[in-house]
């Protein structure tokens, strides 16, 4: 049967769902593909494998997509939803032999459950303890040989510990226009929605060259042609996605320009810090790190320096705002 929204949830169903569904991350794919085939070859369980990178670039489906690559199943579970340790040895022994326990946003996993996973990962044992004060033992537990595959936006914060125990450490990267816009031409086809060369490349071209961004102003050009019966969608349609949701040429969003213009207007252009920026810009300052920074740093309209963010000459132009000449003494 066909893949589409009507046969599975939509968002899985834009997912890719074998290796070769998955595009983009070539030198990345080239490595990981030798780590797999030489441990199918020898019939050993898959190393553990830690992905970092920004948010929508795709490490959630990355890990799905080993998954099926080693013909093993997956339990999913997020860093926040790991509070004790007995979370983790309920989780650890379920698991069978081989298979993949990928843990979304590790980077938020409490220190004592890290530490309760080094053995797990190194040793296949828990080693856990039992009672408190004199009368406190500990038990060891042997576990099924597992591959934990982590996946953070954050790989600085975890301890070095908690990566050393990983086999193969992995970036993904922001995608090419060229990648983008053969995921856009995929989901298109899954969601049964013609577009021509011109749409394709507009709405690649405003992805944030990331997939997931890409996958979501599609699903919105799409509504555009439903409400207006277009059977093929040129680029003028899809600008008239583009304009209800206020996306630019360069896929800035209102709260990216919010950001730029606020460092700008209420700081002179920076530097500022990221606490009284957040408090300018009513963001909490996580939002900023992880969902607009990192695209804003890309474009050049950015810079982070000692004393904190600076709005650059292109953000200037990009918003239209004439630059003042600062005092050089």
């Amino acid at each position: 049967m066909e893949r589409n929204e009507k046969t599975e949830p939509l968002y899985t169903a834009l997912r890719p769902q074998t290796w070769q569904d998955y595009i983009g991350q070539e030198k990345l794919k080239t490595s990981l593909g030798i780590i797999i085939q030489a441990a199918k070859k020898r019939g050993d369980t898959l190393e553990h494998l830690l992905f970092y990178g920004n948010s929508g670039l795709g490490k959630t489906s990355l890990a799905k997509v080993v998954a099926k690559e080693m013909g093993a199943e997956m339990t999913y579970c997020s860093g926040t939803s790991l509070i004790s340790s007995g979370d983790v040895a309920s989780l650890l022994t379920n698991l069978q032999d081989g298979e993949i326990l990928f843990i979304d946003e590790c980077h938020r996993l409490p220190r004592t459950i890290l530490e309760t996973l080094y053995s797990a990962m190194e040793d296949y044992k828990l080693h856990l303890v039992i009672g408190k004060g004199p009368m406190a033992r500990t038990m060891d537990i042997s576990l099924p040989r597992f591959t934990l595959i982590g996946a953070t936006t954050k790989m600085a914060t975890l301890p070095a510990p908690f990566r050393n125990r990983f086999g193969a450490i992995f970036q993904l990267n922001f995608y090419e226009q060229g990648d983008i816009e053969k995921i856009v031409e995929r989901s298109s086809h899954i969601l049964q929605l013609e577009l021509t060369k011109e749409a394709v490349a507009a709405i690649a071209s405003r992805s944030r060259f990331t997939p997931r961004v890409a996958n979501r102003i599609l699903k919105r050009v799409r509504d555009i042609a439903t409400i207006n019966d277009i059977a093929t969608v040129n680029a003028e349609h899809a600008k008239e996605a583009f304009g209800f949701l206020e996306i630019d040429d360069l896929g800035l969003e209102p709260d990216d320009r919010k950001i730029l213009s606020t460092i700008i207007q209420k700081f002179s252009g920076g530097p500022v810090g990221i606490q009284a920026l957040a408090a300018m810009a009513a963001e909490e300052q996580e939002t900023i790190l992880d969902v607009y920074e990192p695209y804003l740093l890309q474009l050049g309209f950015l810079e982070r320096t000692p004393r904190g963010r600076i709005a650059t000459k292109r953000a200037y132009q990009h918003l239209h705002i004439p630059q003042p000449q600062k005092d050089l003494f």
